[in-house]
């Protein structure tokens, strides 16, 4: 599949997106860059399969499904995995998909470079979460299978921040909420103030691993809005945050993997959601995004699951509703809730 890229300024990109909001087209694609991983976390169990790099997609790879993307608007796409930092060539993926797109990266923090760190930004990146699950390095180091994992962490906010090349670029502490960490939540978000960077939060997924000791028990939303109100650091969506209990309670129902979200796989293979990775429906290099989107839509419209509650699924459900969307728009125009901590 031939496909033309052409690089869009900040402005283009925002109002496609918009365009795609109010389209109804997908507006977040979660792709696992790799699914490589340095840590043995007990709450995610991808590093237990076998992988290799030379089944990953090359940077030119990445910017041809890129371009193939970008067909029905520009798009916030979240760089994951595994581990995204032991792709060498990350900034180059980076730069791909920033001539059209949103990237934002995920990441354990381990090991990241001064360099390397600004090569991201550099690229194009817009904004950088690392993972901090407890205030104190004992428990993190142990959840995450790695002595040390904390104080990377940390370190790798502060690196982050240190190296952006733009005052819209943001850093993020990104915590997964367990049973074991529900009741020191705050002291991960007073860290996060303290860092100068954003906090935001997902529950813990059962499908991860299947391990239901891990969830956490509500009640929990109080809380957490509690802290939104206390803390400005914390931007997690309040719509997002008050449907907490639900989510741990049975389940929401109304998912829009497919319609609002995807995601692509190390091979670009497309699917619904990445706990349906198993069924792709084409490859975001091979196949035209007009007939991923329709074989989407198709697995949205039978999709009855409610098993999960990740960022990837609330904090896009939010901007659906007005509340939400009022919520979500500091975020996106990058206004002083935002700037206070960057």
């Amino acid at each position: 599949m031939n496909v033309t890229i052409q690089r869009l300024t900040t402005g283009e990109k925002k109002a496609r997106l918009l365009r795609a909001y109010a389209a109804r087209a997908p507006l977040w694609c979660s792709w696992q860059v790799t699914y490589r991983c340095n840590f043995r976390c007990r709450i995610c169990h991808y590093w237990k399969e076998a992988h290799s790099a030379a089944e990953e997609l090359s940077a030119a790879e990445v910017a041809r499904g890129a371009a193939n993307l970008a067909r029905f608007g520009s798009m916030l796409v979240n760089l994951a995995g595994g581990e995204p930092l032991v792709r060498r060539d990350l900034p180059q993926v980076v730069e791909a998909l920033a001539q059209q797109h949103f990237p934002f990266l995920t990441t354990n923090g381990w090991g990241v470079r001064p360099e390397q760190a600004r090569a991201l930004w550099q690229a194009g990146l817009w904004g950088a979460s690392v993972s901090i699950d407890y205030p104190d390095s004992r428990r993190h180091d142990e959840q995450r299978g790695r002595a040390g994992a904390w104080a990377e962490a940390v370190r790798a906010v502060e690196v982050f921040r240190r190296e952006r090349t733009a005052p819209y670029q943001r850093v993020n502490v990104m915590a997964v909420l367990t049973a074991d960490n529900q009741a020191d939540l705050e002291g991960v978000v007073a860290l996060a103030e303290r860092l100068g960077a954003n906090f935001m939060v997902q529950p813990y997924g059962v499908l991860k691993t299947g391990d239901e000791s891990h969830r956490p028990r509500p009640p929990v939303a109080a809380h957490l809005l509690d802290l939104r109100r206390r803390y400005r650091a914390l931007l997690s969506n309040p719509y997002f945050l008050s449907r907490f209990d639900a989510a741990l309670d049975g389940g929401i129902p109304g998912c829009r993997a497919g319609r609002a979200t995807f995601n692509i796989d190390e091979k670009g293979l497309v699917a619904k959601c990445v706990e349906d990775r198993s069924s792709p429906v084409g490859s975001i290099v091979e196949t035209p995004m007009p007939v991923l989107l329709a074989r989407l839509r198709e697995r949205w419209r039978e999709n009855r699951c409610r098993a999960c509650w990740y960022n990837c699924r609330g904090e896009v459900e939010a901007l659906y509703t007005p509340g939400g969307l009022a919520a979500s728009l500091p975020m996106f125009l990058a206004d002083s809730r935002v700037r206070q901590f960057m």
